[in-house]
């Protein structure tokens, strides 16, 4: 008994910065609330009369577009991972995974931009697409944009998920359908197809509440009020119409939906953060016929073109503007400084609460000696991936609602972007943090008691060099984040204070599309290096 009132003691600093951490979210997203509340009660009849007609064709739009989105993600993804799975070994197919991990990098509004290039007005394949409309292109703007651009973030992200429960199929069953000598059919049908039904419920639950909460590309694609979310017209309702009790009405539905989806993917055991990490490919003892290795290699192809398609785009766009006047403007100079400044605060903030939230849970779980989870551990443990039922753009709306009502809310715009960004960031840089100390923990728990080291000395001389490269991993990811977000800053944003994807929305805007695209490919450029710089620390720390 002394012993494990010891421990408690020794573990006491880490619950303390759990509950610190636990209390800040707790703020921030309840503190949203207070102001969807207040604006709710204080002007209760116009938001029961939100609840219009036009709020349920909002809703049902983004319901639609967001089921349109996961089909047309899913299905080729699925189609395209097998492919590769019947092929584990040609030419360029580590290169190729490569490629289908960088729309998760790249910021949703640099994407626009290259889906813009490409299949605009004016874009690339302009004329090709005249031609086959028989008349004028009006350009891709409408449910068809934001589908294109859906597909191009999500369709390589399922491609990667359902290769990987590819490659969980043991070999001896790949050995077993040689020897019996299945052909694709059978090998689909035995082998291939329960693997994939097994992920496939939690791949598309994922994919829906991405496209569900997508902001970014409904916002610059959608092209007016006939394709509109829930959460441009949140936007809509506070920047342009200042209707706070439809932008009540609208927060309230959007929240409802995302808990709903966000509930259905626990039970289906899908995680939201969308981890794609895949192993070396297992030996195949399968020889695949000339025409299913034909029919894999043009689904590749495809793959290939559409994944790599805006990518190039947006180079080609953005190499041909003026950059070096790009980079002498005013503007510019401090939009990027601003970015990089509250970019690496919020990186720095979500690093921290993260941190806090793994020891924490790891010394709760230490302290219960077998008894059944407190409510504070469950909350440290699977709290933070529950952020994400509150999407920023919904907290952003909360807070603009009553921070209102006490100055002028631009003027905190710095202060929410960080604190939103980081908070929303967490749930992806606790995946990276929590192992490690975990089994950082596991190795010198023990010796940190008998020792009677603990807080800061422990962290310092025990925790910290194993936690070195996970943190800069969870850094980095947190900072490529924030750093393309646009959600919060398009709340409060203002002359003065601006992001370069805010800068790169405005100049959009007002059809400077050259500068747009040199601002794309800036912005692009460095959130694709701080992931790659997140991806090679973590493939440090896992050798």
């Amino acid at each position: 008994m002394g012993a494990r009132v010891a421990l408690a003691a020794k573990a006491e600093p880490r619950i303390c910065a759990g509950i610190f951490a636990l209390a800040f979210v707790g703020i921030l997203i309840g503190g949203a609330f207070a102001g969807l509340v207040a604006e709710g009660a204080g002007d209760f009849g116009n938001a029961i009369l939100a609840f219009d007609a036009y709020l349920l064709r909002v809703a049902r739009f983004t319901l639609w577009q967001a089921a349109l989105s996961t089909l047309l993600s899913v299905l080729p993804g699925l189609l395209v991972a097998r492919a590769l799975s019947r092929h584990p070994r040609f030419f360029g197919r580590t290169l190729l995974l490569q490629l289908f991990a960088v729309p998760l990098a790249l910021p949703a509004i640099v994407a626009v931009l290259g889906v813009l290039a490409l299949y605009g007005r004016a874009g690339y394949f302009a004329d090709l697409l005249t031609a086959a409309s028989g008349g004028t292109w009006p350009g891709i703007y409408g449910l068809s944009g934001i589908l294109v651009a859906h597909v191009f973030f999500n369709m390589p992200l399922c491609a990667r998920l359902f290769l990987e429960a590819l490659q969980t199929v043991p070999a001896d069953q790949w050995r077993l359908a040689s020897q019996l000598g299945m052909d694709a059919r059978a090998t689909f049908r035995l082998i291939e197809w329960p693997a994939l039904r097994q992920a496939l419920p939690g791949v598309a639950g994922l994919v829906f509440m991405l496209c569900i909460t997508s902001f970014t590309i409904v916002l610059t694609l959608g092209g007016g009020p006939a394709a509109s979310t829930l959460e441009v017209a949140i936007y809509q309702a506070l920047r342009f119409d200042f209707d706070p009790a439809r932008a009540v009405a609208l927060t309230l539905l959007q929240v409802a939906l995302t808990a709903i989806v966000v509930t259905g993917l626990a039970r289906l055991g899908a995680t939201m953060t969308g981890d794609a990490g895949l192993p070396v490919a297992p030996r195949r003892f399968l020889s695949p016929g000339r025409a299913e290795t034909a029919l894999n290699a043009s689904l590749i192809l495809l793959a290939l073109a559409f994944v790599a398609g805006p990518m190039v785009a947006t180079v080609a766009a953005g190499l041909q503007a003026d950059l070096v006047r790009l980079a002498g403007e005013a503007p510019v100079r401090q939009a990027a400084l601003t970015s990089i400044v509250l970019a690496f605060l919020s990186a720095l903030l979500a690093a921290a609460l993260s941190l806090a939230l793994a020891m924490a849970r790891r010394a709760l779980e230490l302290g219960r000696r077998g008894r059944r989870k407190s409510l504070l551990e469950t909350l440290t443990d699977t709290g933070a991936g529950f952020v994400l039922v509150v999407p920023p753009i919904v907290v952003g709306a909360g807070w603009f609602m009553l921070l209102r009502h006490f100055g002028d809310v631009f003027a905190v715009a710095p202060i929410m972007v960080v604190t939103v960004n980081a908070v929303m960031a967490m749930p992806f840089a606790i995946r990276a943090v929590r192992p490690a100390y975990d089994a950082s923990s596991e190795r010198h728990e023990r010796l940190c008691a008998q020792l009677g080291i603990s807080g800061w000395t422990r962290l310092q001389l025990v925790d910290w060099p194993a936690l070195r490269r996970p943190l800069g991993t969870a850094f980095a990811f947190a900072m490529a984040l924030s750093l393309g977000d646009l959600g919060v800053i398009a709340l409060f944003g203002s002359d003065q204070v601006q992001t370069l994807p805010y800068l790169l929305l405005a100049r959009m805007g007002s059809y400077r599309t050259a500068d747009a695209a040199g601002l794309a490919l800036l912005l692009g450029t460095v959130c694709l290096a701080l992931m790659l710089a997140a991806g090679r620390l973590g493939r440090e720390k896992a050798e």
